[in-house]
């Protein structure tokens, strides 16, 4: 492996500090057949073990969770990705990278001054009527502090951490490229498509920079939860607020964690956890952009039994067609209706390669069928996805990601509901919404709004029918004309019959030499070589050759299938 393969001279020295945790972590297999062991001592660096005693009373799980934490922000967001993905890894995994967190010692404000000063147009002091220098929290990204608008207004100012974008740029680049080398090393991950994790994490970590982004996003969740009355999200100070920095009204309400404070208040736990199920499931279900991570930090709980949720940095879309599937999924798990939670796994899973449906789905359906007479305040929902996913892990199948992203935010919405309420149970709060909904998606209003833009598409379809169809025809007539079959095992069949092919054509051509040869010999006169003739002596050489190649081609073959 090359040094330009994993980054170049300039990833260089990131990449000395990668191999370098994971060694110290006990993970010096990983950075040798990562290459970053080879590629380093060629650049003339030098790795070292350190505090290989200590390792060995660790767990895999805790030694790549610990080296995920020394690496970088990058790093612990991929972590707390992975926490969510029950498809891809097991449960030991799964509650070890839950305790990944991006708290940071914060950075000291003069270190941010320049940057906020350029981004608000002055000095925060002077922007603001009061503006607090020792910050409320500090995570990997951004750190925030209170202040306080010329107007009176309480709001927080959430600053990004100067140079974060091009650290973190740095270490998705080498992820990616990681990525590909541990999808070629360890073949067993390629059902997985580690590169195509990796992406799409990448993707969503970058939007996760964009602290305007952010906003946007709450405006958005703020109006489709507008009708509940009950849910509050933080107002947007636009004229204060860019990628790096963002202004929101300030919370002053009871941390989700602090369940003391919830009883001191004298707020109604059961009713808080009925409410922040419906708001969720709502995001979810209706509208189909939902908060991505509804975890007790995110959660404040206000007086007459409000909720406010905050942080909006990572959120999931649903498409309606996935809503749909999504409906049919969890009436399934709720009604314990096996075929149908069977056949929206399947579609999910999309390409399954070698796994074996038949025994897939019958797996499926027996998982549902065992809850099959349980009362439904006993079901667990949270623990249901994680279990029925586990079952496409065993076949080695994994689930998009935006529909990781809504298992995630399902176990964390039920596990913050058992922590207000030990007797909330999800299936119990869902069924009504879900039944609601699925009413409301075949009332003749909606029906007749589906079928209305069917027609439209296709109308437009007919509309272009005839330009589509003249182009065929014109290309039709310059010999352009193409069909194309992507079918990958009918591509296998036809290299085996073409390899088949080729060698039996070889065969032929000996057996032609051959004989060929055995006339000459018989024919008196022409030249001689080594007392014999010598077109001849030239056919049985070629013969012997191509026998020779004919017997190391079969062999090859035979080595590849073993």
């Amino acid at each position: 492996m090359s040094l330009d393969t994993l980054g170049g001279v300039q990833d260089l020295g990131r990449m000395e500090q990668i191999a370098a945790v994971l060694l110290r972590h006990g993970l010096g297999e990983a950075v040798r057949r990562l290459g970053l062991a080879d590629t380093l001592a060629r650049a003339g660096r030098v790795l070292h073990r350190e505090h290989a005693a200590d390792l060995a009373r660790l767990s895999p799980p805790e030694q790549v969770r610990l080296a995920l934490e020394e690496l970088g922000p990058a790093f612990v967001k991929l972590g707390q990705v992975l926490a969510g993905r029950s498809d891809l890894l097991g449960p030991e995994w799964i509650a070890e990278f839950s305790k990944l967190h991006s708290r940071v010692p914060a950075l000291p404000f003069e270190a941010l001054r320049a940057q906020l000063r350029e981004d608000l147009g002055g000095e925060p002091e002077t922007v603001f009527a009061q503006f607090d220098t020792t910050p409320l929290a500090a995570a990997s990204i951004a750190q925030v502090h209170r202040a306080r608008l010329h107007d009176g207004t309480e709001v927080v100012v959430k600053v990004r951490r100067p140079g974060i974008e091009a650290v973190i740029d740095a270490d998705l680049r080498l992820l990616e490229r990681l990525a590909g080398v541990a999808a070629r090393q360890w073949p067993a991950l390629a059902p997985y498509r580690p590169e195509q994790l990796v992406r799409e994490f990448a993707r969503s970590l970058r939007r996760e920079l964009d602290l305007a982004a952010e906003c946007r996003h709450a405006e958005r969740v703020a109006g489709n939860l507008e009708p509940l009355g009950y849910v509050q999200i933080p107002r947007v100070h636009w004229e204060h607020t860019t990628p790096r920095v963002n202004v929101q009204d300030l919370i002053d309400g009871v941390p989700g964690e602090d369940l003391a404070a919830v009883d001191a208040a004298g707020l109604d736990r059961k009713l808080l956890a009925q409410r922040g199920a419906q708001a969720v499931m709502k995001m979810i279900v209706e509208d189909g952009f939902f908060h991505a991570d509804p975890h007790p930090g995110n959660v404040f709980y206000l007086p007459g039994n409000r909720l406010a949720f905050i942080d909006f940095g990572m959120v999931g879309r649903l498409s309606p067609r996935r809503r749909e599937e999504l409906l049919s999924l969890l009436l399934g798990l709720v009604q314990r209706d096996p075929q149908a939670v069977a056949e929206v796994l399947l579609d999910w899973t999309g390409d399954t390669g070698e796994a074996d449906l038949a025994q897939l789905e019958t797996e499926i359906e027996a998982f549902v069928d065992q809850y099959h007479g349980t009362p439904l305040a006993q079901l667990s929902l949270g623990q249901m996805l994680v279990e029925v996913t586990a079952v496409l892990r065993e076949h080695s199948l994994a689930l998009p990601a935006d529909l990781a992203l809504l298992i995630k935010a399902f176990i964390s919405l039920e596990s913050m509901g058992r922590g207000l309420d030990p007797d909330f149970h999800m299936a119990q709060e869902a069924l009504p919404l879900l039944r609601r909904t699925l009413r409301e998606r075949y009332r003749p209003k909606a029906l007749a709004g589906r079928a209305w833009k069917a027609l439209q598409r296709l109308a437009g379809t007919a509309e272009r029918l005839p330009h589509d169809v003249s182009r065929l025809l014109r290309s039709a007539r310059h010999g352009q004309f193409r069909i194309g079959l992507d079918l990958a095992h009918l591509r296998r069949v036809g290299d085996q019959l073409d390899r088949a092919a080729n060698r039996l054509a070889m065969a032929i051509v000996i057996a032609a030499l051959i004989i060929g040869s055995s006339i000459v010999m018989t024919v008196g006169g022409g030249p001689q070589l080594f007392g014999l003739p010598a077109f001849g002596l030239v056919g049985f050489v070629g013969a012997v050759a191509g026998a020779l190649w004919l017997v190391r081609s079969i062999r090859r073959d035979e080595r590849g299938d073993a």
